[in-house]
């Protein structure tokens, strides 16, 4: 599973829950793909996928969140992702 965090350099909301969010998904499933994402570096990918605002989180190429996720509800996507790709 690859998830995808879409930021913005200078972003403070971005950097305050990176970690925290990164951590989070790590817990949830074993062997996941962590990504962070520059909009401006991806611009073209992070309007292919929708993305209107950041943070914004992908999940195997589909957009989730399109606005900040608590790690909670992140980690509630992830297990349910991860139980229908089984």
């Amino acid at each position: 599973m690859k998830v995808e965090l879409f930021y913005s350099p200078g972003c403070s909301q971005c950097a305050v829950v990176r970690e925290d969010l990164k951590a989070t998904a790590e817990r949830t499933v074993a062997g996941i793909e962590w990504r962070e994402l520059s909009v401006l570096e991806d611009l073209d990918y992070a309007v292919e996928l929708g993305v209107l605002s950041l943070p914004a989180i992908a999940v195997d190429g589909e957009l989730l969140f399109s606005s900040l996720p608590t790690p909670h509800q992140l980690r509630d996507a992830l297990i349910r992702r991860s139980t229908t790709r089984n």
